[in-house]
């Protein structure tokens, strides 16, 4: 089974997001870094056509609510 490009980015987002706020607590991203422009930093050229903030959003929120649960 191949994943579709929607699927690879929820995978690559939702990785992004948990290696963000692994160097956010241990002080080690540049002053100033959101998590938006690291997620962004990571997604490859080819896929980007399916990333939208709302997403990014999304996955947070779902990445969030599943974790403190």
């Amino acid at each position: 089974m191949t994943l579709s490009d929607k699927e690879k980015m929820v995978a690559i987002i939702s990785n992004g997001i948990a290696v963000f706020t692994l160097l956010q607590e241990r002080d080690e991203l540049p002053k100033n870094t959101t998590m938006y422009d690291f997620v962004l930093k990571v997604i490859p050229d080819e896929i980007k056509l399916e990333l939208s903030i709302e997403l990014v959003d999304e996955i947070f929120r779902y990445v969030s609510s599943a974790h403190s649960s």
